[in-house]
This record gives C-alpha cells, sequence and structure tokens, in this order.
C-alpha cells in the first residue's frame, strides 16, 4: 500500500496516525481563567471567526515543550482539530512543530453523528481508513470507542485529555506505550485517560 493523498498533504503507510486536537489536549481551556497551568504561556490569536478587530483575540495556553514531546513519539502526526489548517499559522510554530496534515471537518455533511457520540468520531473513522491511530481529544467518550469498534477495521486508541490540565507525562507515556505494543494488545483498549 503507497501513500494517499490528502488533499495537499500527503501520509505514508509506516507508522500509527496520532490525530492531535488543539483545544484540550494541547490549550488547556477549561483550567481557571487566572491561573494559567504551570509550563504554558499565553498567546493571543485571531484565527478565522476571531478576526474582528472589534473582538479580543482568544487566549491560547501553549506549552513549548508539547512540540518536541509529540514528535519524539512513533507516530505520524495529524491535526484532528477545528482549527484544521490554520493549525499550522497558529499552534505548530508556538511549540517547535512542521507543518502537519490536517482533517478537513465537512460543514455541509448535514448528517448528525450516530447517537451519544462526538460530531468527529465518524470523520475520523473515515479518515483514518483503516490505519492504525492514536486520538488525543477532550471530548471521547466509551460511546466513541464502540463507534471506532464497530467501524475502523484497524487498531485505533481513544485517548481522553483532561482539558483543566492540558497533556501531562502520563498521557505522553500512554501514548508511547500503545504505539510500541499497539500490535499485542486488544484491538480497541478501553482507555480512560
Amino acid at each position: 500500500m503507497g501513500e494517499r493523498q490528502l488533499g495537499q498533504e500527503r501520509v505514508g503507510p509506516g507508522r500509527p496516525l496520532l490525530l492531535i486536537d488543539v483545544d484540550g489536549p494541547l490549550n488547556p481551556y477549561a483550567a481557571k481563567p487566572q491561573r494559567r497551568p504551570e509550563g504554558y504561556g499565553t498567546h493571543r490569536m485571531r484565527p478565522r471567526g476571531w478576526d474582528d478587530p472589534h473582538r479580543r483575540p482568544l487566549r491560547v495556553w501553549l506549552d513549548a515543550g508539547h512540540g518536541a514531546a509529540l514528535l519524539a513519539l512513533p507516530y505520524d502526526l495529524v491535526w484532528a482539530t477545528t482549527w484544521e489548517a490554520e493549525a499550522n499559522t497558529w499552534i505548530a510554530p508556538r511549540i517547535g512543530l512542521p507543518e502537519l496534515p490536517h482533517i478537513d471537518w465537512d460543514p455541509d455533511d448535514g448528517t448528525p453523528p450516530p447517537e451519544g457520540t462526538f460530531w468527529k468520531t465518524r470523520r475520523v473513522v473515515t479518515w483514518a481508513a483503516g490505519r492504525p491511530f492514536a486520538w488525543i481529544d477532550d471530548e471521547i467518550t466509551d460511546r466513541d470507542r464502540t463507534f471506532v469498534a464497530a467501524h475502523h477495521r484497524g487498531p485505533a486508541l481513544l485517548h481522553h485529555v483532561d482539558p483543566r490540565r492540558g497533556l501531562l507525562p502520563h498521557d505522553f507515556a500512554r501514548l508511547a506505550a500503545w504505539a510500541d505494543g499497539y500490535r499485542d494488545e486488544p484491538r480497541y483498549p478501553v482507555d480512560r485517560g
């Protein structure tokens, strides 16, 4: 199996994918507003939807060390965020990531998500096309794991990240362990984050 063309981006078939959400895992937006988490810097941004000059810029907390930690994992990294390609403009340079492929969320699809699942889940499964993947997001539930188990033919790890804390060392350890041993684990490990 060769590379798949994904818009302008290319992703090869070798390693598993790591699908990365921004808000929650990288930007612990649910932390107390006046208490920036330790190790994070405050950034003011005007991504699409925040470009009105009369509107206050979006506050985003990012840990500059997360880029190197993500790159050290044995995965092909992919943005799985509503920031879409803008994650390459606003997030990647601030944490030391190169430009990454991203999942486009089709706003014209109009099909409601399967009952109780996160709206991203079906698209994640379609995009992964059977390739092994780990997905980090703050809105993953057991219903999403059930949906993935029923509709994705490859191994998958759906890892919930607490949006009050963002990615922590134990999250990186879990991702590394899964990538090193996913062939030996049950197809869809239950991971409550």
